[in-house]
Formats: C-alpha cells, structure tokens, sequence
C-alpha cells in the first residue's frame, strides 16, 4: 500500500494542529518577509510560518492549545508591522449540509424535545438540536432529500415558528473579501499617491535651488532647509517609525536602509550650516530627492502589484448576484448567498447559474466555459450537476441546491488559487536566505565605506556620501518580490485557462517534468464505450443490423450493450421479448418475431448458427483495440458490431504537443497489451505499461523516478490516487473523482488533455521570469553597491534606480498574464 504525505495532507489535517492565515502590512522587501517568519517561528506552538511579501500574507501552522491567532498578531506588531486574521474562504466538500434555524415559540425543555422530533422526522435529517437558550435549531442533512423548506414545515407542524438564521447561505463572503482587499490596495495607493505629491512639491524647487541658484537667491540655504526637512520628517516618517521598531529588536530591513542614510546626511548638514554658515556643506536636496523617488518607486509597485490578483477577482465577478428560489410553489428573488443547501431553484435562459446543484426537471446546454476553458457547451437532464457561475443557454432548468457558499466549485477554485498565490516556490528559499543577512552585511559596508574615505581622503562629506548611496542603493525590495509576483500571476493565468495549480511548488516542478505518464481510461480516452462500427453482411441494410441489435440490448446493464442501445437512439423500436442475458456471452431476446442473438462467436455457435463469414471482420476489428460482437437474427448471420472507449478528439494533438516540448509520453492501463497498444499507436505513444493493476500503478512511477527521471503523472480515478501522490507531479483529471483531484498538484478543470501542455508551458515562462527577476535583482545589487562603495553612484541616482528595480520586477511578472 502507498501512502504519501501529499495525500495524507489532501483528505484531512491532524486533529492538534491549525492553520491561520493573516494579512499583514508594512512589508516593504525580503528581509521584512525573513523576520516576521522567524518571529512567528519562535512562538511556542507554532509548527512554521511561511509570509508572502506580493499577496501580503502570513500563513501559520500552529497547535491551537499552545498559542493562539492574537498572540500571532501581536508578534507581529511587537515586530514593527500590522496583521489582521483572515477567515478561511473554502470549506470541505461534504454530503451533508448543515444549517441554523432561529425557532420562536418555545418556552420549556418538553418544547426542545418536541421541535427536536418533528425535525428528524423530516425524510433526509440526519440529526437536529435545538437550544432553548438560544432559539436556534442545527440541523444536520442530505440535501438531495431534505430542503429547507420541509423542515420549516415540520417545526410550524409542530405548533412553533421557525425562519432561516440571517447570511446562513452566506458562507464563501468572496464579495467582501475582495471589496476589503481592494480597498486596503486602493487605500495604500492614495496614501503613496498624496505622500508622493507632497514630497515632490517640495523638492524639486529644492533640487533647483540647490544644483543651480545656491549663489544667486539670499539665504538659499535656509530655504532648501526648510523646504528639505518636511519630506525627511513627514513623507519619511513611513521609513524611520519602521526602523525605530527595528531598532528596539536589534534587527533592520529597507526602512532602516534608507532611514539611516537620509538622516546620516541631514544631521551631517544641519551641523555644518550651524558650524559654517554660508559656508556650509549641506545635503539636504540629496535627502529629499532620495525619499522622494524611493516614495515613486513605493508608488509605481503599490500601482502594479493591485494587478497581480486581477484573476481572483476576475473569478469573483463570475458570481452572480441573485437567485430565483421555489418556496413553497412560489418563486423568490434573493441574493444568492441565501441560498441555502436543498432548496429549489430555477434557472431562466440566458441567466447564470447561482450555486452548484443536481437538475431535478428540465433540459438545456450549459457555458461551463468560464471555468473550465472548454468552449463547447454542456447538456444538462435531469441528475446531472450543475456548476455556479455557469451560463445556461436555451433551456428552463429547476435544480436542487448541493453546494451554496464556501462549498461551491468556484470558491473552491478562488481558494486554491489564493493558496497558490500565498505559497512559495522552493526557488525562494535561496532568496531569503540571503535576506536574512542582507541589511545587516549591507550596514557593514556602508561603515566600512565611510572609514575608508574619510581615513584615506579626510574628507568626511564625500565618505558621508557614498556610504549614503551604499544604503540607499541595496534596498532589497526586487528580491522579495522576484518570486512571490511571478508565483500570483502564474497560478492566476492558469485559472483562467482552466488550469488549477495548488502552489508554487507545483508550479517550478512541472518545468522539470521530463516524462508524462498517461492513464488511458478517462484521460486519453472519454472512459465509457461507444459504438464505433456496423459491418453489415449477408445483404442486410446497414440499418436494420443496428436497429435489431439496439433493440436487443435495449434490456441490457453491460456498458457495451448500452453503447449499442444508445446509438440507435431516435430509431423505432420494435417489439422485445424474451430477453435474456447470457452472463460472459452477450444476450438473446425475439425481436418482431424472430429469434436475435448479440455477442461472442460462442454465444451463436451454442445455438449452432454458422458465424465463419464474420471472423475475418472481428479480427480486423480486435487488432485496433476495439470490442467485437456478432449480431444474428431468424439463424442466420447479419452483421458485426465494435464497440470501444474512443480516444477524445484532443489526445494525439496533446501528445503531439508535449513531444515538441522535449517531453517523453507514456501510457499507462489495466487494459490486454492489445488494446493498449492499439491506442498508443493512434495517439503516437511509443513507450506502454499495460495490464497494470491498479495498486501497481504507483510502482511504475517509482520505477520511472528510479531512472532519474521527473514524472508527470496524469489520471481521474480513485485507482490513479496513489500514482498521482507517487509522482513528482500529479495531474488530475477534473472530471475525475475527488480522491484524484485531492491527491493531485495540478487539476484539469476541463478534462482536456491540452491543460497537461498549457500547465507545462506556463510553469517554463513562469521560472523563466522568476529567473530573470532574480538575475536582475541580484545583479542590480552586485554592481550597484560596488559603484556606490568606490564613489561613483550619486545617492539621487541610486535612490532612482532601487525605486525602479522593483517596479521592472513586478512589471516584468506581469507579462504572464499574456502567457
């Protein structure tokens, strides 16, 4: 038995640990990211913490007995920075449904009882409490056989009166999360946006009077001063509040960068006008343009890091706001995240379907295209699901609700990409590393600069200078966002596309994939039989041969037989009698009067009807990986049949797709070496594992793994489970069962094969640009810091260059979302 940490992790979470998420702000680069996380990490209790600095998150693994989410908060703050808990945004599918009802009328235990009672006895409750203290009633039920609605009946049955607790469909609040999230980025922006305004005012008339005017305007150097001091203590104040709190926990990050070095220079100037007068060396135009463009440079990211999460909110937007819900045979108009787990609700042509259900009357086509990529439209009968946020087309469909908030399909899908946004690659560990000793190295050699050039030059204003620029110029903020924007915008132009990736783990590990493995059923083919050919002999219409075979499987349970059936479909029935199924032979039935018998050569032999002219037709068949049957009627010989899983239209152009990549294909299948072979031939696979059994399939990935080869493992059955959580990376169908999505890293929402390429290919664009990022940040330091050191970086000019590195980060990831 193989049992993996991914799937261990996937079905359910150890009961003494928690997960706690918390937004956080004040983070400015990779070192505010490196000591939140080791301040989180040294609370007792906390298992690890891991902080993103582009979604501006903190997610904690902890045991709730020893610490608790405001003690995490407060951690945070002690450090210098500001968190806010955020309530998870997806919940467990289950079967059940639970909800709460407010339950007037009650006055004494016997009441409880008797509320209790009537509520259980409504077909579907599985279980009812009520709290007499309280009024409310939690009801726990199937809601494919209770709604709400019986159960309000049952408790005004009972003599009492019972309504819906208020936002008890609620659940998901993607609404409100997303208006506070934009709000918090608009609110960051306007503060940036009128800090900037303020500070450029005031000095780009300093930076005029004091590159060119010194000598002509009197008393110019007491007006820069006055002009320069308001940008260094207010607009600066967002640097030196951060690194006074640093201060105090003997650490630093860039607020303390770019604090130190402008007030180095504005108490260097301060007492040089105080000691020399007119004669005074002053730098503060130097201070003020430095906060200036590092507040333009805060600006432009706060600007283009509100972009990064478009595809979340992109996703939100699919949500529709109302819902048309049946009570009591009287249709309502309500918000739709009232809805609640089994009511009933109707859907108009043309309307967006408000949550996920099971259609209970009506037909139609349905646009699932908006999350699943797949452009062709869906049929919708009675107990078919129905997906929220899906358009239905031309017909009038009533369904049943199953999944109403954060149980949905689309929070689901808003909270995988949230939590792929939030995670990180294992590219990142090099970053912070590096972070964590980046400020304090960096300090070290702005004093370093300083000693050296006022020892061997005496000249303290040019040793001051440089060592300004060396702070100002090595700002890490490039580094701390190379990974984590590149991550967002990767996982979120996936979900666009119908491509679910759960973290940036998975995201760098399928462009090391070097090898695909591929179930066949259900992946590369549609996994149900259809029927493929009708050879007609003896002079019998191509018609009639399938006509009277139909008829006679029209009683069958074999998935080949209805196969047959199902292909005759619109043709007219004859009259069936006497069917019998002939367990491993096929089946008998008289049909108009005439004896028919459908299946192996054996079933007609034993009735000692000659089937010589139909072996030859049957082997053909057989060789191309097909199921054949003989079809005979009043004795005689009328036809052949095939049946087979036929290929889906997409697979050979996937395969096709993913050898031009440089990627080997693979299949795997419990199927006879024949028809595996047969299928891999049409589809161009060369390499086959077949009549593999389904607990072997995970040693195949072992096998592949012990090559040294990086395995992709695709498939969407319960059986595929264990390989899935096997590979390097697994790769679910989303048409498949929720085992094999769970054990997954990448989900297929469409089931298309082309999502196998498309996840392939945005993982390689994806690194490419995180490596691009970084070879930009790193390199920006290497050389920037040299030049500063050696005195030829301006500290203005560096300022300019380290606001704008990390705006080409966060630009430069934003080319993904054209990926």
């Amino acid at each position: 038995m193989v049992i993996d940490t991914k799937t261990e992790e996937a079905n359910l979470q150890a009961p003494n640990t928690a997960e706690a998420t918390l937004a956080v702000q004040g983070m400015t680069c990779a070192s505010c990211v490196a000591r939140i996380e080791r301040g989180l990490k040294k609370l007792p209790g906390v298992a690890d913490a891991s902080v993103n600095l582009a979604t501006e998150r903190a997610t904690v693994q902890y045991a709730p007995g020893q610490v608790s989410v405001d003690d995490m908060v407060r951690k945070v703050s002690d450090l210098g920075y500001s968190a806010t808990p955020e309530q998870s945004q997806a919940a467990p599918l289950y079967d059940d449904a639970d909800v709460s009802l407010d339950v007037t009328g009650m006055t004494c235990a016997s009441c409880v009882a008797r509320v209790e009672r009537a509520l259980k006895k409504v077909p579907g409750v599985k279980d009812a409490s009520v709290n007499l203290a309280t009024e409310r009633a939690t009801v726990q039920y199937d809601p494919m056989q209770a709604g709400i609605t019986e159960m309000l009946a049952a408790v005004d049955k009972a003599g009492y009166g019972a309504s819906p607790r208020a936002g008890e469909g609620l659940g998901s609040g993607m609404d409100d999360r997303d208006d506070r999230e934009r709000a918090s980025r608009r609110s960051e922006f306007n503060r940036q946006r009128n800090l900037l305004i303020l500070s450029a005012a005031l000095s780009i008339p300093v930076a005029i009077l004091g590159m060119f005017l010194m000598q002509v305007v009197p008393n110019a150097q007491y007006i820069v001063m006055g002009l320069s001091l308001p940008v260094w203590v207010i607009v600066g104040w967002q640097f030196h509040r951060v690194a006074l709190k640093n201060l105090r926990h003997f650490s630093a990050d860039m607020n303390t960068l770019v604090s130190l070095g402008t007030t180095s220079a504005v108490v260097y100037s301060l007492y040089s006008l105080v000691a020399h007068g007119e004669m005074a060396e002053m730098y503060f135009e130097v201070v003020a343009v430095i906060i200036t463009l590092v507040v333009l440079g805060r600006f432009l990211e706060a600007r283009a890091r509100g972009r990064t999460s478009e595809a979340i909110r992109e996703l939100v937007k699919l949500q529709p706001r109302t819902a048309t819900v049946l009570r009591n045979g009287v249709e309502e108009q309500i918000p739709a995240d009232s809805v609640l787990p089994g009511d009933l609700l109707v859907v108009r042509p043309g309307e967006k379907i408000p949550v996920d259900g099971v259609v209970v009357e009506g037909e139609s086509s349905v646009d699932e295209s908006m999350l699943t990529g797949e452009s062709l439209p869906v049929e919708k009968r009675p107990g078919l699901q129905v997906i929220g946020a899906t358009i239905n087309g031309q017909g009038l469909l009533r369904f049943r609700a199953t999944r109403v908030g954060r149980q949905t399909v689309l929070a689901q899908i808003v909270k995988m990409v949230e939590d792929a946004q939030g995670s990180k690659a294992p590219i990142q560990a090099l970053v912070d590393r590096v972070a964590g000793v980046f400020v304090p190295v960096v300090i070290g050699i702005a004093l370093v600069t300083f000693a050296l050039w006022w020892g061997f030059t005496g000249h303290i204003e040019q040793a001051m200078l440089n060592a300004v620029a060396v702070l100002v110029i090595a700002c890490p903020c490039a580094m701390g966002l190379a990974t984590p924007t590149a991550i967002m915008v990767g996982t979120g132009r996936g979900a666009e596309k119908g491509v679910l990736i759960k973290g940036g783990s998975a995201l760098e590990q399928a462009n090391k994939v070097t090898i695909v493995l591929l179930d066949k059923t259900g992946t590369l083919t549609r996994g149900k039989p259809s029927l493929t050919d009708v050879i007609p002999l003896n002079g019998i219409p191509k018609e009639e041969t399938l006509r009277i075979a139909a008829a006679a499987e029209s009683g069958s349970e074999h998935p080949l037989g209805r196969a047959i059936a199902q292909a005759a479909n619109g043709a007219t029935s004859p009259l069936v009698t006497g069917f019998k199924s002939i367990t491993g032979q096929g089946v008998s039935a008289t049909i108009d009067g005439r004896r028919v018998l459908v299946g192996k050569p054996s079933l007609l032999g034993s009735e000692g009807i000659s089937f010589d002219a139909g072996i030859g037709p049957m082997e053909e068949l057989e060789k191309s990986g097909k199921t054949a049957m003989l079809v005979s009627a009043g004795g005689g010989l009328v036809g052949v049949l095939a049946v087979a899983d036929t290929l889906k239209p997409e697979s050979a152009q996937a395969v096709a797709a993913l050898k031009a990549l440089g990627v080997k294909v693979a299949m795997v299948t419990g199927d006879n070496k024949r028809t595996a072979q047969a299928i891999a031939s049409q589809v161009g696979i060369d390499q086959v594992y077949a009549e593999v059994l389904p607990q072997d399939k995970a040693n195949v990935v072992k096998a592949l793994q012990t090559e040294d080869k990086v395995v992709a493992m695709v498939g969407d059955g319960i059986n595929d489970a264990p390989a899935l959580a096997q590979a390097d990376l697994g790769i679910a169908i989303g048409t498949g069962t929720d085992v094999a999505i769970a054990a997954s890293d990448i989900t297929l929402m469409s089931g298309n094969l082309q999502g196998v390429v498309e996840a392939i290919k945005l993982s390689r664009k994806t690194v490419r640009t995180i490596r691009w990022n970084l070879f930009w940040a790193f390199i920006y330091n290497s050389l920037g810091i040299p030049l500063a050191a050696v005195g030829l970086l301006n500290p203005m000019i560096a300022a300019g260059a380290m606001g704008l590195s990390s705006v080409f980060v966060v630009t430069n990831s934003l080319r993904l979302r054209k990926a």
